[in-house]
């Protein structure tokens, strides 16, 4: 052996000393809390264009570690003064909750401690919170003693997850064995408004995008289900499989909800798996009021859900639960030599990697644990209760408003409306081309000035301005405010496009 290697590494190569530690840790701590100070008076964002953000935040990796004051600096500049500031009470845009302040203590503190919950023995307290976290939300949700699952990064992968599961346990025997090649055309049915991730998660599970049948919707955006039987009995009828059936509690433009008791009945009449894409709107089963909403959620044998959207926790935590946990082991179990355990001896629990595609899994949970813990289930309810009565609000405030139209009826938090300027074309059609054009238009316009940032949805093949309320910090002020600055900006974006088109 070299002699040098003898003597341990000189201190500080890669170990802070824990008072550094401690002094840097409150720095931090400090910029944040002086952000969330100002965040009121702040843009929401600042018209940022991308060579301009890569100029500022980027550097070249330095050869010796920067100063303490030059990393403080660093932060400064990437997370206050060129990112979009989502916890702003005038972020309305998406479906993307702000974070809670115990939340983000949460995620230092699951990062400082660095529990891997892949294996029981790695992490042997943060698995059993997130085992009690999960079994507490399949209670809420109805779910059997039976039920099970698993926190991951977000809806895309809860999603996929779950849809694998019904893969493997509806596509016939064996088939994690010998694949898809040769064997029978398994078919998917969802609604023509459920999230892409559906789309993605039959592309990535080997169906191809064309066994995903889309339904589509009556005029409460729900899907229909009378087209929904008659795509299943044509398919049988072409010697296909119907396997799965995918019901949205919450889509993403509109917030509708399918008619989940119907489809639960629908799916068991044909022997398929009923999955629930409740990533939006299933969190609002914490709340009492809104339970009827979701009848039939029950009745699942799966459900996805984020957290990170209506119960306020930061980036990102998804959660897909299963009727029947072993479902899942089934699908995901496997085993490596490198990995024995012989639990026998060691008389561990559960290891959370047999659940899902991940080995290395970080303590995603406890984010999601620490809020309920340090607000209660209570305080979460009522600020989603509230969050749908200001959305009803705001409709009402676009209803009486003589420049707006309400596109559809609010569902949860998300209403989508439109600007309508006073002058009206006697052509319809070009009147409604000029309607889509200055929405558009004024959607970049009022991002772009900052003080709001508003999305869209395409509502009956329609340009819609959208709001969705999963912001604790909005309250009424800020969408009455929000109203008459789109109709002044609405006023000249109108001009500036009839100008243009003379």
């Amino acid at each position: 052996m070299n002699n040098h290697l003898k003597e341990p590494a000189p201190f500080g190569i890669l170990d802070w000393s824990p008072e550094r530690v401690r002094t840097l840790g409150r720095q931090i701590i400090e910029l944040w809390a002086t952000h969330l100070e100002r965040l009121p008076s702040l843009p929401v964002t600042r018209h940022l264009l991308p060579e301009q953000v890569k100029d500022a935040v980027t550097c070249p990796i330095p050869e010796e570690p920067l100063s303490d004051h030059q990393l403080l600096d660093h932060l400064k500049t990437l997370f206050v003064d060129h990112s979009i500031h989502t916890g702003h009470p005038g972020f309305l845009a998406y479906i993307m909750g702000i974070g809670t302040l115990p939340g983000t203590l949460a995620d230092l503190a699951a990062s400082a401690f660095n529990q891997n919950l892949g294996a029981w023995r790695l992490s042997p307290g943060a698995t059993e919170i997130e085992l009690y976290l999960i079994r507490f939300f399949a209670r809420r949700f109805g779910l059997p003693d039976t039920a099970g699952g698993i926190t991951v990064s977000g809806g895309a992968m809860a999603n996929f997850i779950a849809l694998k599961v019904a893969r493997d346990q509806k596509g016939g025997q064996g088939l994690r064995e010998s694949g898809l090649f040769g064997g029978q055309r398994l078919m998917l049915y969802a609604s023509e408004r459920a999230h892409v991730t559906i789309d993605r998660a039959v592309d990535m599970l080997g169906l191809g995008t064309r066994s995903l049948r889309k339904i589509s919707t009556d005029d409460q955006h729900r899907m229909r289900l009378s087209h929904l039987s008659e795509a299943i009995e044509q398919d049988l009828n072409d010697g296909y499989v119907p396997f799965a059936l995918v019901g949205t509690a919450g889509t993403t433009s509109l917030g509708s909800i399918d008619p989940l008791d119907e489809l639960a009945k629908l799916s068991r009449r044909y022997g398929m798996w009923f999955h629930v894409d409740g990533a939006y709107g299933a969190a609002a089963l914490l709340a009492e009021g809104l339970r009827p909403l979701f009848c039939g959620i029950e009745k699942a044998d799966s459900i996805t859900f984020d957290p990170h959207k209506w119960m306020y926790v930061p980036q990102s935590a998804s959660i897909v639960l299963f009727r029947q946990v072993s479902q899942s082991a089934n699908s995901f179990t496997s085993d490596g030599d490198y990995v024995f355990e012989d639990k026998e001896l060691t008389g561990s629990g559960v290891d959370m990697s047999d659940l899902g595609p991940q080995w290395s899994r970080g303590f995603q949970a406890f984010k999601v644990w620490f809020s309920l813990l340090a607000h209660g289930r209570k305080a979460i309810a009522q600020r989603i209760l509230h969050d749908v009565r200001l959305t009803q609000f705001f409709a009402d405030c676009v209803t009486a408003h003589p420049r707006f139209e309400l596109m559809a009826p609010p569902n949860l938090s998300i209403c989508c409306f439109r600007y309508i300027p006073e002058v009206v074309f006697t052509e319809p059609e070009r009147w409604e081309s000029h309607l889509n054009k200055l929405n558009e238009r004024l959607m970049t316009v009022v991002q772009n000035n900052g003080k709001f940032y508003p999305s869209n949805a395409i509502v009956n093949h329609k340009f819609a301005l959208r709001i969705c309320i999963v912001n604790f910090r909005t309250e009424a002020e800020t969408l009455t405010s929000l109203l008459d600055t789109i109709a002044v900006i609405g006023d000249q974006v109108h001009k500036e496009l009839l100008s243009h088109d003379h």
